[in-house]
């Protein structure tokens, strides 16, 4: 019997998969959980369908995240911290400050979870980042940390 898979199902496929399997395990074991349903024409248009709009909204997404990348690219990004005498700060600069100040200087809003910093920034100066905003796609930045008097 041909199915379709709703969702994920160990050892025998992935979500809007057309499989064959046998008509037991549809009736007894997928049907009941509602795991799949039968392969109609019908549902499996309606799958290619879904598969296709998902298609398009991954490429519109990946599209997007190169554009910001583009704009992002090479750019500094200037943070105001209180620092003591060497240029040491009291505190850190984090990623949540870097995500903060990305967004208030370019309008671009950033996770903080997307922005790798190798360690918390602790000096006044310049530093490179990486800004990770989307599989495959980042954009390499400089923070420049000011004292405060």
């Amino acid at each position: 019997m041909k199915v379709i898979l709703l969702r994920d199902v160990p050892g025998t496929g992935k979500k809007n998969q057309v499989l064959n399997v046998s008509d037991g395990f549809a009736r007894n074991y997928l049907f009941p959980r509602k795991w799949a349903v039968q392969a109609t024409d019908k549902a499996v248009q309606e799958v290619e369908h879904q598969k296709e709009v998902e298609r398009r909204k991954e490429a519109e997404r990946r599209q997007n995240a190169q554009n910001i990348a583009q704009a992002l690219e090479g750019k500094t990004i200037t943070i105001e911290a209180k620092a003591g005498e060497g240029g040491r700060l009291y505190g850190s600069v984090t990623a949540q400050e870097v995500a903060d100040a990305l967004k208030k200087q370019f309008g671009t809003e950033v996770d903080k979870r997307k922005i790798e910093l190798k360690d918390s920034i602790r000096q006044v100066g310049k530093t490179n980042i990486e800004v990770k905003l989307y599989l495959g796609i980042s954009a390499k930045m400089n923070v420049d940390v000011v004292a405060v008097q």
